[in-house]
């Protein structure tokens, strides 16, 4: 079956950096898109990162020009999160959905295979 296991996450101070690691395993082929998800405490659950399965990116705006989005061939998705801030703290999720296009997507409803999560967090 599909498993996505998240790791890197941590506590950071305000303008650090951290990078999360997403095992993927399950899927038959490269017939999925990956994405990055976040949950802090009595929020819902917003898109962060998306890429497609040619390489296509898109970043929430508020993660623009400091996080970045990627996939290697060993099947596993990184997020590098750069010039952190407080308000970056939250559950970080990997999550992962079967495409065959090249769209990305931020919508949570899009994906239906999730990881147990990753904690980030930034103190000022």
């Amino acid at each position: 079956q599909v498993q996505l296991v998240e790791s890197g996450g941590g506590s950071v101070q305000s303008g650090g950096s951290l990078r999360l690691s997403c095992a993927v395993s399950g899927f038959t082929g490269s017939t999925y898109c990956l994405g990055w998800f976040r949950q802090a405490p009595g929020k819902e659950r917003e898109g962060v990162a998306a890429i497609a399965r040619d390489g296509s990116t898109t970043y929430a705006d508020s993660v623009k020009a400091r996080f970045t989005i990627s996939r290697d061939n060993t099947k596993t998705l990184y997020l590098q999160m750069n010039s952190l801030k407080p308000e970056d703290t939250a559950m970080y999720y990997c999550a992962a959905r079967v495409c065959y296009g090249s769209g990305v997507s931020l919508n949570k409803l899009n994906y239906h295979y999730w990881g147990q999560g990753t904690q980030v967090t930034v103190s000022s």
